[in-house]
């Protein structure tokens, strides 16, 4: 079979504006940016708020492992079957950043014959969106430290300050550096760091701000710093929510491409769901909902993760109720999951299967927490035993969870037909009756022990005296009614990478920290040792990415 790329390069692509009439959009609603991406201008979304939404299909998965789920490529090639049965639809994804287009992971865009094109172009720069944020964030940064410099009216605590500079580009090097060397012209010393662009709040903003004016007053909301005295230093404070809002301008306009097989999509908004609240823009799926019939948006990472933020972050501030959930699962994942080695993982073991179908049926469980009925989908690999598949649709067939194998990898929309009917025939049978994890009056730890113990299936949560600390100031400050945003490891319900499956009956999970982003609306609490600032494995991605003698980008996956 041909690689990613190759297909990517082999694509007949149709000009934007023809993709755009399937949304319904003229001309004069969209920007382009060449010839295969566009801008979508805003005022298209205002002309058609009196349009009924269309269906909202969320596509999740289970507790991820390193072999990857395969919910994107999904995701994409269920637009493309719904495309082939004439039902009009757009898939909505957020945008890829180059940490792991570059790092372990690669890109973001789909694998084989259920890709979004021009897969180069969207993997690698795109329409600048990222780099916006970054030059947001860093120009942030440089005013606040330029006010310190000067005089430092506001008293900021320089021991006290929430900002670290931010980098699309993964380096453990600079998680933590000292800042400001080099004498009396050199600026303040003090220790920061680096984070990657998506952990960033004003990704988050970015992806949840309903129109430019909402973007500029969260921007003004940020908090930069305290002062001595603990009071919050605000971005407002330094006048300078403007300028950003400036530059985001136009990255705020969500982008229109294609998938292999023409159907719309848009891909806007790029947050992490392990560090950030990991969903694509709200005006992008908003957008969505009213130009076609049936929406699939795909949050990062499993259940546990991606949904729960979508759910509770997402959608309480976005308004939006979703319909159906699907169950990402591949057999590789489960036996992974029930105790095989990743050299081991193409073999055919029963036994590793059967003990791992407990993390399908936990993700299943957290999918009903939220009243949505879920669909299964085994994301078909070559590897698969037949016995193997045939194990794990007798055992959603025994507990009345509708299961699709699909297979859009190699056969695109047509592999995806089965699952597509599945899930009409499960929304026309069956109504959502949604809601949300927690209320926003209880307390904060509250929230944070419902979530882990309801979606990770922990004993409990403990609070280091780091995050007490941190609690504390969140109550004096009167923030205690914002959701949490858990930042964790993704491929465990635990922060220990190394506990596969369900977790011990007794662990607790450690809450190191917790920050109130104030902009976006949230407080991120921070799981065991996670960072914000990701590191490149031993075999980075970079190293396949070239370019061939005409000038094509090669080598992506």
């Amino acid at each position: 079979m041909l690689s990613d790329n190759q297909i990517s390069h082999n694509a007949v692509l149709r000009p934007i504006w023809e993709i755009g009439e399937q949304l319904g959009l003229g001309r004069e609603d969209i920007e382009p940016c060449g010839s295969t991406k566009a801008k979508i201008k805003t005022t298209a979304l205002e002309r058609s708020r009196g349009n009924r939404d269309g269906k909202l299909i969320v596509v999740s998965a289970i507790t991820p492992t390193p072999t990857g789920e395969g919910k994107t490529t999904i995701a994409i090639g269920l637009g493309q079957a719904l495309g082939r049965l004439g039902l009009r639809n757009t898939v909505v994804l957020r945008q890829p950043s180059l940490g792991p287009v570059f790092g372990l992971k690669g890109g973001a865009c789909g694998g084989g014959y259920a890709q979004v094109v021009p897969m180069e172009e969207i993997n690698m720069h795109f329409t600048g969106d990222l780099h916006a944020i970054a030059a947001a964030h860093n120009l942030l940064s440089s005013v606040m430290e330029n006010h310190i410099y000067r005089g430092n009216r506001l008293g900021i605590s320089i021991h006290d300050i929430q900002l670290k500079r931010v980098l699309d580009i993964e380096s453990r090097d600079l998680r933590h550096v000292v800042i400001g060397l080099g004498g009396r012209l050199g600026g303040t010393p003090r220790e920061s760091g680096f984070e990657i662009t998506a952990a960033s709040e004003i990704a988050a903003i970015h992806a949840l701000a309903s129109d430019l004016g909402d973007l500029k007053h969260r921007l003004g909301e940020i908090t930069v710093a305290y002062t001595k005295e603990g009071a919050p230093v605000k971005a407002r404070d330094l006048k300078i929510e403007g300028a950003l809002a400036a530059l985001l301008r136009d990255a705020s306009m969500p982008n229109l491409v294609q998938t292999i097989e023409n159907t719309p999509a848009l891909v806007h908004g790029g947050p992490f769901a392990n560090i950030a609240h990991g969903c694509p823009s709200l005006i992008a799926i908003k957008m969505a909902l009213k130009f076609t019939d049936y929406v699939i948006v795909e949050p990062g990472f499993g259940v546990d993760l991606g949904l729960e933020k979508f759910c509770d972050i997402a959608a309480r501030l976005g308004d939006l109720s979703p319909d159906i959930v699907i169950v990402v699962t591949t057999i590789k994942g489960l036996k992974y999951h029930g105790g095989a080695k990743l050299r081991d993982l193409g073999r055919i073991d029963a036994e590793a299967l059967e003990k791992g179908l407990p993390i399908l049926d936990r993700a299943i469980q957290n999918t009903r927490m939220f009243g949505l009925p879920a669909v299964v989908c085994v994301n078909h690999f070559a590897t698969d035993g037949a016995e193997e598949i045939e194990t794990v649709m007798k055992w959603c067939e025994c507990r009345s969870i509708p299961c699709a194998l699909a297979d859009v990898f190699r056969d695109g929309g047509k592999g995806g037909t089965g699952l597509a009917q599945i899930v009409l025939d499960r929304l026309a049978s069956e109504s959502a009756a949604f809601r949300f994890l927690y209320p926003l009056d209880i307390p904060v730890e509250d929230k944070i022990r419902t979530i882990a113990t309801s979606m990770y299936r922990v004993k409990d949560i403990e609070m280091t005296p780091n995050a007490s600390r941190a609690l504390a100031r969140i109550g004096r400050l009167g923030l205690g009614d914002l959701p949490v945003c858990v930042a964790k490891t993704p491929l465990s319900l635990t922060d220990d990478d190394d506990i596969k499956g369900l977790p011990p009956e007794d662990y607790v999970l450690p809450i190191t920290d917790l920050k109130p982003c104030t902009g976006a609306g949230f407080i991120v609490a921070y799981c065991g040792d996670i960072s914000t600032m990701p590191a490149l494995p031993s075999h980075p991605a970079a190293e396949d990415v070239g370019i061939d003698e005409i000038g094509r980008i090669i080598g992506l996956k």
